[in-house]
């Protein structure tokens, strides 16, 4: 019981926060707002009994890329005065294009209906250490694989910022 309260709570602080994302006029507090959703969805993977995705998801998402969208909009100085304005041919055509992204969403939430959906087995099927696990034995090679690809990406992106010095 005390569990599907929470979850129409967070899912309505998700869905108010989500849309005062797009309504707000402030960018910083559009950023806030989108932070406010973030720490909803982690909520709604505390309930599935996901806390390994939950903490990863406030880490990344909230932590580290908010802060730096945050960083972003105070470092760009956003002037409407500056802001060229957009033509209607523009506005409509995002109008169409939004519209036509609610409509497959509807359709594949609709199909996902009667797709037969299992239930898991092990209700501990979410914690860190069955992740670890499974992600140590199983997945060890494509693990490393990807460690090595961020390895690189953050050796080019020094290697992209370093000012050439002749």
């Amino acid at each position: 019981m005390l569990t599907q309260y929470a979850f129409y709570f967070l899912s309505i602080l998700a869905i108010f926060s989500a849309l005062m994302v797009v309504f707000s006029r402030n960018p910083v507090h559009s950023v806030l707002y989108l932070v406010v959703t973030f720490f909803s969805i982690a909520g709604h993977y505390f309930l599935m009994n996901s806390q390994f995705l939950a903490m990863v998801h406030i880490i990344v998402y909230a932590g580290a890329i908010m802060v730096l969208f945050l960083y972003v909009i105070m470092m760009l100085n956003l002037n409407t005065d500056t802001e060229p304005n957009k033509s209607n041919w523009v506005k409509g055509a995002a109008v169409v294009t939004g519209g036509l992204m609610m409509l497959i969403l509807v359709v594949s939430t609709k199909s996902a209906d009667q797709l037969p959906i299992q239930k898991a087995l092990n209700p501990n099927i979410g914690l860190i250490s069955n992740l670890g696990k499974v992600l140590y034995n199983e997945y060890m090679l494509p693990f490393e694989v990807s460690s090595i690809l961020f390895l690189v990406s953050m050796v080019g992106a020094v290697m992209l910022g370093k000012k050439e010095t002749y």
